[in-house]
């Protein structure tokens, strides 16, 4: 996928913007905040995301037969997008800090992509979701992949890095459609 420079048209495959004051991070004069969840009730919290590195196809086979470099490129992604989620608040500056229940990073080859798929799946009892402790698992499983195999391959693109579904909490659940 080729990047596409930024028009000043409108994108017509997004929802609507929100009203401001619909935004949970905004205050009355548009300052951003940390949003207050003292008042809400602990739940089951359950977040997936997803993301794909695309490279070459001898790249691909480096990473699968382990001989990158650099070491076993699956297990240092997969540890690497487990520590990451655990950091998300120290990252993301209005993220609550959370006492994470698990993560998980299963990282799949795919010869027709060709690359590599990440997904991630996080969990919590808590007030507030996992969404993005599960974005960043991804998102930092895919920048350590690029980075163990770059000295062979820098035309790898990190792609489609995106929740695909939540579950629990006050808005209930959602799933991204196919």
């Amino acid at each position: 996928m080729a990047l596409r420079p930024i028009t000043s048209r409108a994108r017509t495959d997004l929802p609507p913007a929100p009203e401001l004051s619909a935004l949970t991070h905004i205050g009355a004069a548009g300052e951003a905040h940390m949003v207050d969840v003292s008042a809400k009730a602990e739940t089951s919290r359950v977040a997936r995301a997803r993301g794909q590195v695309a490279m070459a196809r001898e790249t691909l086979r480096l990473a699968v037969d382990g001989q990158a470099k650099k070491g076993d490129v699956f297990g240092v992604a997969r540890i690497a997008g487990i520590m990451a989620a655990k950091k998300t608040s120290e990252l993301v500056p209005l993220c609550h800090p959370l006492a994470l229940s698990s993560v998980t990073v299963e990282i799949t080859p795919d010869e027709a992509l060709p690359g590599l798929r990440v997904f991630a799946e996080a969990s919590v009892t808590g007030k507030t979701g996992v969404e993005m402790e599960a974005l960043t698992a991804v998102s930092v499983a895919c920048l350590t992949i690029y980075d163990m195999l770059k000295a062979v391959d820098r035309f790898m693109r990190i792609e489609g890095v995106e929740l695909v579904e939540k579950r629990g909490g006050k808005s209930g659940d959602w799933r991204r459609e196919q």
